[in-house]
């Protein structure tokens, strides 16, 4: 019960680097590609381990976006950092999303966004810094005859 009470009166955490990254992709989209935010950090609730970063609306197509933030000189791009792996465990957390609908949507895609801040060092993000956005959209993630 303490351990509540501390989190309701703590002060604020300030932002993370990968919070602001999610926040600034979700203006993006809704700003530039007229998307319209579902969800964002939407958690599998049978294995919290399956996140999707951003559930955005476009038009009637349902889009799962993952967003990846990176400094300026980062070593690998985030395009790239969406392995096989973390590919496995978003289709699994979009089939779980996709389950719990009571309304299937017409068709849906996977996008990236990759938010790369100016930067050196993550910890010293400035908040009126102007990081470069990527969209890149309809990227692979099932196979050519999946059903959902």
């Amino acid at each position: 019960m303490f351990k509540m009470f501390r989190r309701w009166f703590s002060p604020a955490a300030p932002e993370s680097f990968g919070d602001r990254g999610e926040r600034m992709a979700s203006e993006w989209l809704r700003r530039h590609r007229n998307f319209v935010l579902v969800a964002a950090n939407w958690r599998n609730p049978h294995d919290r381990r399956d996140e999707i970063d951003l559930v955005c609306r476009d038009a009637e197509l349902l889009v799962f976006v993952e967003v990846k933030s990176r400094t300026a000189g980062g070593l690998v791009p985030g395009y790239y950092a969406v392995d096989r792996r973390k590919k496995r465990a978003l289709r699994r957390g979009i089939m779980a999303y996709l389950a719990g609908l009571r309304k299937k949507p017409p068709s849906f895609r996977f996008d990236i966004v990759e938010v790369n801040f100016p930067q050196l060092s993550a910890s010293r993000v400035e908040a009126a810094v102007t990081p470069e956005i990527l969209h890149f959209e309809n990227v692979p993630l099932f196979s050519k005859s999946f059903r959902a």
